[in-house]
């Protein structure tokens, strides 16, 4: 399944409700009226994922000011994700999915290969949706350099 097939912008952003950093619970649901960013990468604290997470925490004001939710998804427990946060002091919630449903959901469980072998796993991608819970925007395959400056840029546009 390709994240290009089975999403695409203009259609309704698929539900989910998962639990987060800091005690936390995210939904599509609980975040209705306001535009949100979900974030899917392969594994908390891994250097990749760091430096976009970091990426995301540096923009955050600016996406705080436009009323854009960030929330950054992986199939890591909630004890590793709690610990990534703290040790990056990471404000914006981190969501556990370790079953993989909301990450399917959005196409972001990918065939991948590495060193000839194929297995199944996170392909690093974001989805902005608006405010009307439309998908606005999707990064499929995402390089980290820059990525969180793009995003930021689309989030502008869409105002």
């Amino acid at each position: 399944m390709s994240l290009m097939t089975s999403l695409a912008e203009g259609q309704d952003a698929p539900d989910f409700t998962l639990p987060a950093t800091n005690g936390r619970t995210v939904s599509r649901d609980g975040l209705k009226g306001q535009p949100f960013l979900l974030y899917f990468y392969p594994r908390a604290d891994t250097p990749g994922c760091t430096k976009e997470a970091c990426a995301f925490q540096s923009g955050l004001p600016d996406f705080s000011r436009l009323g854009v939710t960030i929330i950054g998804i992986s199939k890591d427990s909630m004890k590793a994700l709690e610990k990534f946060a703290a040790k990056y002091k990471l404000e914006f919630p981190l969501a556990s999915d370790p079953e993989g449903s909301v990450i399917e959901a959005y196409g972001a469980w990918q065939e991948k290969s590495m060193y000839g072998k194929k297995y199944m796993g996170i392909e690093r991608s974001t989805v902005l949706v608006d405010s009307a819970g439309k998908i606005a925007r999707i990064w499929p395959k995402v390089k980290v350099d820059g990525h969180a400056e793009d995003v930021l840029a689309a989030v502008q546009a869409l105002k």
